[in-house]
């Protein structure tokens, strides 16, 4: 991910403050630049704060769909970053987002106790397996990869975009040749690191310059990296992209790139998922679903019915 043919850009004040912001970009949302950032009301230092689960009561049919002796639930999310993605109320301690949200809506429909655990976005799926968590919810991709070991619960569509600073030549990326010669940042462990990877060849097989692809750990040092001109690029989510967008300047939109189904995460073979699918189900027909929705400003991102493990979307 980065270049010897590298331009070093002068960048826009602005930038520090989504550096400062750490946003969580992690596995991939759709929506409009329109949506970002409304139904916001009740802020805390610009977070959503709108209670859109208490609520939200015990769905019978569903929770008889749990396995025997099934009471409690203990689901892992990624933390650091803004709205949608996962991050702190100004306590300093109450987790909030989108993905905690939709965590919290299921379980009451399902009428289990909830405990939500932190934990790095690269370590949550193969900790599934462990039995250290029943289920993971940081909006992660299902691809036909990841479907050979996890099983997914959809409850979003979410995808792949790209975004620059404003001052780039660089205006829509729909083949990652254009990306030859640049340096590429994006988080580890992600269905973006896994496509820049995969698709490397590209420009050498082109007689061009291979592209560079930078991962971070922690989002805040993404946008460092473009701040500091060391990235070109960055690839994350939609959502995620665009909300940076909406609220900075100095920083561009490119394109979406490829779409994605968004999923609760389990062990292969769980016997979880069919309760968790109707509960998401059931979300979407007693409005709950639209509501977690429009609070985080991602109604373009609906689903109209929650599926196990579908094929990953080709588009």
């Amino acid at each position: 991910m980065r270049t010897p043919t590298h331009v070093h850009y002068r960048l826009f004040l602005p930038f520090a403050v989504i550096t400062s912001a750490a946003l969580l970009l992690t596995a991939c949302g759709s929506g409009s630049a329109g949506q970002a950032g409304t139904g916001a009301a009740g802020g805390s230092g610009g977070v959503p704060t709108t209670d859109v689960v208490s609520a939200v009561r015990k769905h019978d049919a569903a929770a008889k769909l749990l396995p025997a002796g099934v009471t409690s639930l203990t689901v892992a999310v990624s933390v650091g970053g803004t709205p949608p993605g996962t991050t702190y109320l100004s306590d300093g301690t109450t987790l909030t987002g989108q993905d905690v949200d939709f965590t919290k809506a299921v379980a009451k429909v399902l009428g289990v106790r909830l405990r939500v655990e932190q934990a790095s976005f690269e370590a949550i799926l193969p900790a599934l397996d462990s039995g250290k968590y029943d289920a993971g919810a940081s909006n992660f991709g299902v691809t036909d990869e990841r479907r050979r070991t996890i099983d997914f619960v959809t409850y979003i569509n979410d995808g792949q975009a790209f975004a620059t600073r404003k001052d780039s030549k660089l205006t829509r990326i729909t083949d990652l040749r254009q990306l030859c010669g640049l340096y590429i940042a994006t988080g580890a462990g992600t269905t973006f690191e896994a496509t820049l990877e995969e698709n490397a060849h590209v420009c050498t097989d082109a007689g061009r310059k291979a592209y560079r692809v930078q991962t971070y750990s922690e989002q805040g040092a993404i946008w460092s990296s473009v701040q500091q001109g060391r990235s070109d690029v960055v690839m994350s989510t939609i959502n995620g992209l665009r909300y940076a967008v909406a609220h900075q300047q100095g920083v561009k939109f490119l394109n979406e790139y490829h779409r994605l189904d968004v999923g609760f995460a389990f062990k292969k073979g769980t016997g979880l998922a069919p309760a968790f699918q109707a509960a998401v189900n059931e979300l979407i027909a007693d409005g709950t679903y639209d509501r977690i929705l429009k609070k985080w400003g991602t109604t373009g991102s609906a689903i109209t019915k929650s599926r196990i493990s579908p094929p990953e979307l080709k588009n």
